[in-house]
C-alpha cells in the first residue's frame, strides 16, 4: 500500500489537480482543496477495487473527482493503474440520495487501507461546512459504481 493517496499520481499532477479544485471554488484554502483532492482519489480507488459496489461521492468529494476526470491522461493512466475505469455519469436530483451509500462508500476506501476524512462526506444538504460549485449528486445501482440520473425532459415546445 501507499503511504498517501497522492503517491497514485505524480507530483506535479497531484498539485495540478488540487490547482482545478481552487480554481473551481475560488477563496478555498489550499489545505482544503488537498483534502478534497486525496478523497476523490480514495474515492476512485474504492470504485475500480469493487467495480460491482453500489458506490458514491459527497457532493464535496465529488468536487475532487470531477478536477480528476478534468485531467483526462491523468485520470485516464490512474484508473488504468487501478485495473478498471471508473465511469462518471452526470445527474443532479438530491431527492434522490440513499442515505446509506456514503458509509458503504467510506467502509470501501478504509477497506482498501485508506483513513476517511469524514467531515468531507455529508450529505449532499450539508453545504453550510463546504461549499463547491459542482452541482452533482450520485446514486448507487445494481451494476456499477454510479447510477445515470434520469435523463432530462427536453424542453415543451408550444406548437401554434
Amino acid at each position: 500500500m501507499l503511504t498517501t493517496v497522492s503517491e497514485l499520481i505524480s507530483p506535479a499532477a497531484y498539485l495540478s489537480v488540487v490547482g482545478t479544485v481552487q480554481d473551481n471554488n475560488p477563496g478555498m484554502a489550499s489545505a482544503m482543496a488537498h483534502r478534497i483532492t486525496d478523497e476523490g482519489l480514495k474515492f476512485v480507488v474504492a470504485c475500480a477495487a469493487t467495480p460491482d459496489a453500489a458506490l458514491a461521492p459527497s457532493r464535496v468529494v465529488d468536487e475532487g473527482w470531477h478536477a480528476l476526470i478534468l485531467h483526462t491522461k491523468v485520470y485516464e493512466e490512474l484508473c488504468a493503474s487501478l485495473g478498471d475505469f471508473v465511469h462518471h455519469y452526470p445527474g443532479y436530483d438530491p431527492d434522490n440520495y440513499d442515505p446509506t451509500i456514503l458509509q458503504r462508500t467510506q467502509d470501501a476506501i478504509r477497506a482498501r487501507g485508506y483513513d476517511v476524512d469524514e467531515e468531507l462526506w455529508g450529505p449532499p444538504s450539508d453545504d453550510e461546512l463546504i461549499s463547491v460549485t459542482a452541482k452533482c449528486q450520485h446514486s448507487p445501482t445494481d451494476t456499477g459504481p454510479i447510477k445515470p440520473m434520469p435523463t432530462p425532459r427536453p424542453p415543451c415546445r408550444d406548437k401554434p
